[in-house]
């Protein structure tokens, strides 16, 4: 039985719950003890100091209190609902829900349980649970707009659109009085409907109330915008036509715009002076619009893409615009185009280069200069690279302007394309120091010495432009801005210098930014319906619903699964890099030491930060009801280097990959490698198949098809009967027949001018249990085909390491003449 409290212990309760939402916790804390003095098993006070003490960073005590509360009173809803909040504050949102649901049962008036029910169970995407419980806030609190509109949005999300346009018109139809014309939130709601009419297909009805809600709506583009769709997928085409003009009016930079019009103006595709004649006619309207004149060399051909591409460019490199080869590369996927423009670039340089009096003022470029910046990046282009020609534009454009920010930047790119990483940096720092208070090129440049590994001078230049006065270093304000491309870059440069620890720390960094980003949808549950901001809402759930998809997350998730994988293979976790343990002579001793210096420069961090720190003014008060900071107890990452099951850490980033990019044969081929490491078959033969139908003669998959075979022809009678029944009714690309040496023999002289391919059936041949010796011979001997380029004898290397191959040292001689430039062969 729960103990009765005096009316003053009473007030004392209300003045625990007071504090505890204005984080007063120290004064909540003493509060509650006072009553727990007198009352030692009262169970909400219990409650109410367990859920104080969670917020202090106390959390198993905190459970502990949690379940010593409802064991005191297991009928009180306060109690379960503060068993609720601590779940949710561990991320379980399962076992909180459960607890909301208990509390619900309790005291089911009550609206603070029923909204954080209902935030949890759209957080987790129960759609049906979510309707029940907004349709009990509404029978609760119809008077309220946003209950309606929250419940619509509840069969909106669970697909019954039907259902969510019948609420918000029962709604509108219950108004006594018509709403203001500025008010925002009946603007949106209506306009939400609106959308929802639209997504069920019904563009008439959808056209007609949108004509209904125009006038005073306060969104004028959205309507204006919907209105044209409408009109086009109704066929009203002279209607629609008014409409795009009407928006080009408006903005005439909007490429959308200009494709509207054109499909609605009864255009052939293949009319190309009839399209043109449209863009010339916006172009000449507003002589400033940069799309109007640019658009239509997307389809233009032939002579008339020549004459209206030498137009644009030549307008272009007179302004001087920098971003001009940017906005025109997209077009270099067509070759004629791409050598017309080069042929173009050329000619505008040797009539200005003619014409003499080149302008160049600083880093202000224009003609002559103009054009030597294009060619530079035309060259250093991977469509159209020759890397000679764009270092000896790039090193006349210098001449020209030695200030110049873009043409070092330009300078720099080159060299990280020859593969000098570490020239590269230097000369992305010669650009920074040109502009010391641009924070792009530092950031530039930042990245630029990671790739060089030098992972120190990247955070110090990163250091910067965080903040000075942050006692922790500019690490920790990375970290705290989510900084995503430094932790991944960052990451991938430890790897190739062997520090593994601080490598998967980095991965796991950006693995938690996108937790965050998951979890930051709680705030939005409430404040977006609160401020009536319905729309913008529902974009937002269904973007967070592909979130991982995101080629940020993608890249982290298989550098790490991969750093799995090859501390699996090489029982060496310290030393290990792709998959080896780089156990060759002076390589071996360089990675360690590189792994020395990288703890000595974390370790002078440390002691940098504390310095700061213990200078700070002891007598400057600290900030009100400031939550204690998190304490990081693995600052290097040794407790992650020290796992005993990398594959299993391995499966936390690959089943999101595998689960929102499946499209992504780099995902398929890395769930591969996991899951036959872990003898999961049938989810390593899944894999291989969605590799299969996505490229067949990926060189990757051929060499897992041909291994996959050589497991099944040695393990399958091993396996449990429903796996065999299984694997032999799934798989039967290749039957046990066949003679998979003679397969991958014939699969290597079908690709034999294909580096990569050529590598895969190597390995093929070593999984088939070929002599070791003669694998590495042919391994080595990649370097010798045509066409094939250092990344490759980079791959090459790195696969010599792993297998502690004699051949490491002369193989690298060899990749070293032939590109004496990159720096992994120096």
């Amino acid at each position: 039985m729960p103990q009765p409290l005096s009316s003053k212990e009473n007030a004392l309760f209300r003045q625990v719950i007071r504090f505890y939402e204005d984080k007063q916790y120290k004064r909540g804390l003493k509060a509650a003890e006072q009553i727990l003095k007198k009352n030692p098993k009262h169970g909400d006070t219990m409650a109410m100091k367990a859920l104080i003490m969670n917020q202090q960073g106390k959390t198993d005590e905190a459970f502990a209190l949690g379940k010593e509360a409802l064991m005191a009173d297991m009928k009180s809803h306060i109690c379960w609902h503060v068993y609720g909040l601590l779940y949710r504050s561990q991320k379980n949102f399962e076992e909180a829900i459960k607890a909301y649901k208990s509390a619900l049962k309790l005291e089911p008036e009550s609206v603070q349980i029923q909204r954080d029910l209902a935030f949890l169970q759209v957080q987790m995407r129960d759609y049906q649970g979510y309707i029940q419980s907004r349709s009990s806030m509404l029978q609760a609190r119809p008077q309220l707009r946003q209950n309606w509109t929250a419940l619509a949005v509840a069969h909106h999300l669970a697909g019954e659109l039907e259902q969510a346009e019948k609420i918000l018109t029962t709604y509108e139809e219950s108004l006594k009085s018509p709403p203001s014309k500025t008010d925002y939130e009946n603007s949106e709601a209506v306009m939400y409907k609106n959308t929802l009419i639209a997504e069920r297909g019904d563009y008439e009805r959808a056209l007609e109330h949108l004509k209904t809600i125009a006038k005073h709506n306060l969104d004028r583009l959205a309507v204006m915008e919907l209105r044209a769709e409408y009109l086009k997928k109704l066929g009203k085409k002279e209607e629609a036509v008014q409409a795009y003009r009407s928006l080009l009016d408006r903005n005439s930079e909007h490429p959308d715009y200009y494709i509207g019009l054109i499909e609605v103006s009864d255009i052939p595709a293949d009319d190309q002076k009839a399209k043109k004649a449209i863009y010339d006619e916006y172009a000449e309207k507003y002589p400033r619009s940069d799309a109007a004149k640019r658009l239509p060399l997307d389809f233009l051909t032939g002579d008339i893409f020549r004459e209206a591409a030498k137009s644009y460019l030549n307008l272009m490199l007179d302004k001087g615009v920098p971003s001009t080869f940017a906005n025109l590369k997209h077009l270099y996927a067509d070759s004629s185009k791409k050598e017309t423009l080069g042929s173009l670039a050329v000619e505008y340089f040797e009539s200005k280069k003619s014409e003499g009096g080149a302008e160049a003022n600083g880093d202000a470029l224009k003609g002559e200069g103009a054009a030597l910046y294009y060619l530079a990046q035309h060259y250093n282009y991977h469509l159209s690279r020759d890397l000679e020609k764009a270092l000896e534009y790039v090193n006349k454009g210098i001449e020209l302007a030695p200030k110049n920010v873009e043409f070092h930047m330009t300078k720099a790119r080159i060299y990280k394309h020859y593969g000098n990483t570490q020239k590269a940096a230097e000369t992305m720092d010669e650009a920074r120091n040109l502009d010391l208070k641009d924070r792009y090129i530092n950031t530039k440049a930042a990245k630029y010495q990671l790739r060089s590994d030098n992972t120190e001078k990247a955070l110090e230049l990163m250091g910067m432009f965080t903040r000075p006065d942050s006692t922790a270093g500019p690490l920790s304000d990375l970290l705290d801005m989510q900084c995503v491309w430094y932790m991944t870059e960052d990451g991938e440069a430890h790897v190739r210098k062997g520090n593994i620890g601080l490598a998967l720390k980095r991965f796991h960094a950006v693995y938690g930014f996108f937790d965050v980003w998951v979890e930051d949808q709680f705030d939005f549950h409430s404040f977006s319906l609160r401020k009536g901001q319905i729309r913008a809402y529902v974009d937002m759930i269904r973007w967070e619903d592909h979130v991982r998809e995101h080629p940020f997350y993608t890249r982290a998730a298989l550098a790490a699964v991969n750093l799995y994988i090859s501390m699996y293979d090489s029982k060496s976790l310290p030393n290990g890099v792709n998959g080896g343990d780089a156990a060759n002579g002076a390589d071996a001793a360089e990675r360690k030491k590189a792994a020395q210096k990288a703890k000595k420069a974390a370790q002078k961090a440390e002691r940098e930060a504390a310095e700061r720190a213990a200078k700070q003014d002891p007598n400057k008060p600290k900030k009100a009801n400031e939550e204690p900071k998190k304490v990081d107890e693995d600052p290097d990452g040794v407790q992650l280097a020290a796992t005993e099951d990398p594959l299993a850490e391995a499966t936390k980033f690959l089943v999101h990959l595998l689960q929102y990019s499946p499209k992504l044969i780099d995902a398929q081929i890395a769930g591969f490698e996991v899951y036959v490491r872990r003898e999961k078959y049938l989810l390593a033969l899944r894999c291989l198949k969605q590799a299969l139908a996505l490229d067949p003669e990926h060189p990757k998959v051929h060499e897992q098809l041909v291994y996959f075979r050589h497991i099944l022809n040695t393990k399958l009678s091993s396996l449990p009967h429903k796996t065999q029944e299984v694997v032999k009714a799934e798989f039967d690309v290749l039957d046990a027949s066949t003679d998979l040496k003679k397969y991958n023999d014939e699969f290597e002289a079908k690709h034999k001018d294909s580096a990569p391919h050529v590598i895969a059936a190597i390995k093929a041949k070593k999984h088939l249990g070929e002599d070791q010796a003669k694998v590495e011979k042919e391994l080595t001997e990649v370097i010798s085909i045509s066409g094939v380029d250092f990344e490759a004898a980079q791959e090459v290397l790195g696969l010599l390491r792993s297998w502690r191959s004699k051949e490491v040292d002369g193989f690298k001689k060899q990749a070293a003449q032939k590109w004496p430039e990159v720096t992994a062969f120096a």
